[in-house]
């Protein structure tokens, strides 16, 4: 962001002297007769005083853009500086012309010193103050940048945390569960966990990850749910391999799957038939899919639309803890660029789908 801006201030910097330099050379086509180095000398001349100067007032005010929040006090540090243009642009600009033109045998007509500085002061003092403006709108600019950046990653992080608990109070539970029927399987479950907890730590602190750790993650979720309920559960997988190194949202395929177990699969005793499909579609997008045979969308309390002659449940903040914080990190992540949707599949089944930008 930094970089951009101080790339926008020489670019604009540029073209001003620039276009100095054109009219200075137009108004003397206009009015008089000689060779064309002059203006461009004169032009030239203020170009590298100005940029000498405006440079070191820049090198030692820099400490203060933090006070951008406090217009006051910034434009009350950028005042003093006015001295320094007021004493040296003249001498120095001027120096640079006489030097010039004596060393082409010439010399170099102004008015009176008096004029001159009262002149050149009055219009450096115009230039500088606009510029000064200038830097302020692009200081504030960056400033409120970095304060949305930086609310956007403690929302980010907040989210994150808050999602991580959810899935291992979930998973203790299923554990307790398995305690009272089956040792065996309640330590098989026990150890898959402290593996996926070992893969948790690989991420910690990262708002995504590449898609091949996601599904890792989601892999080990996936045995360990099969563990709890087996032989009521079977999980299909199609996975493009090419896209492992596509970016996503850490652990947010993981409240989608187990939005399966939770609403459909603990719910009756028949198998169900889960399929994980990950695939690119055109324009560089991912899709990551999640989809049953048996769920049902509540449909009183959701709201329809109809893609592909389906009915699309829209994600609501009374949606379960897991797919809010999905949606929410999605918008936070990619600002609308992402979906997340549930589709009431028939007979009977629900889909969900994730669709992120991945451009590699």
């Amino acid at each position: 962001m930094k970089s951009r801006a101080r790339l926008s201030l020489v670019i604009a910097w540029l073209l001003f002297w620039a276009m100095m330099i054109a009219t200075a050379v137009q108004d003397f086509l206009r009015h008089d007769a000689g060779p064309l180095w002059q203006p461009f000398l004169w032009e030239s001349s203020s170009l590298l005083v100005a940029t000498a100067l405006l440079a070191v007032q820049r090198y030692f005010t820099a400490r203060d853009d933090h006070l951008v929040a406090s217009p006051r006090r910034w434009f009350l540090r950028q005042a003093p500086w006015l001295l320094m243009w007021w004493t040296l642009f003249v001498p120095m600009a001027f120096g640079i012309r006489h030097g010039v033109y004596a060393l082409a045998g010439r010399q170099y007509q102004h008015e009176p010193w008096p004029q001159t500085y009262l002149y050149e002061d009055v219009k450096i003092t115009v230039f500088l103050s606009l510029f000064t403006l200038v830097t302020f709108g692009v200081l504030s600019f960056i400033r409120a940048e970095q304060t949305r950046a930086s609310l956007r990653e403690a929302q980010l992080a907040q989210l994150t945390q808050q999602i991580q608990p959810h899935f291992l109070f979930n998973a203790l539970n299923t554990v307790s569960s398995l305690m009272h029927t089956d040792v065996a399987r309640a330590d098989a479950v026990l150890i898959q966990l402290s593996d996926m907890l070992r893969a948790t730590l690989e991420v910690s602190g990262s708002q995504t990850a590449p898609l091949a750790t996601e599904l890792r993650l989601l892999r080990g979720y996936a045995r360990l749910m099969e563990e709890r309920f087996a032989d009521r559960v079977a999980i299909s997988w199609s996975v493009d391999e090419s896209l492992a190194d596509c970016p996503v949202p850490v652990m947010s395929l993981q409240p989608l799957l187990e939005n399966v177990f939770k609403h459909t699969v603990e719910r009756r005793r028949d198998l169900t038939r889960i399929a994980i499909t990950v695939r690119r579609t055109a324009p560089a997008a991912l899709v990551l899919a999640i989809e049953d045979d048996a769920g049902r969308l509540p449909l009183p309390s959701a709201t329809f639309a109809a893609p592909h002659g389906a009915d699309a449940h829209a994600l609501r903040a009374g949606d379960g803890v897991g797919l809010k914080n999905v949606r929410e990190r999605l918008e936070a992540l990619y600002a609308g660029k992402a979906t997340l949707a549930l589709t009431q599949l028939e007979p009977a089944g629900v889909r969900a789908e994730l669709r992120l930008p991945c451009a590699s």
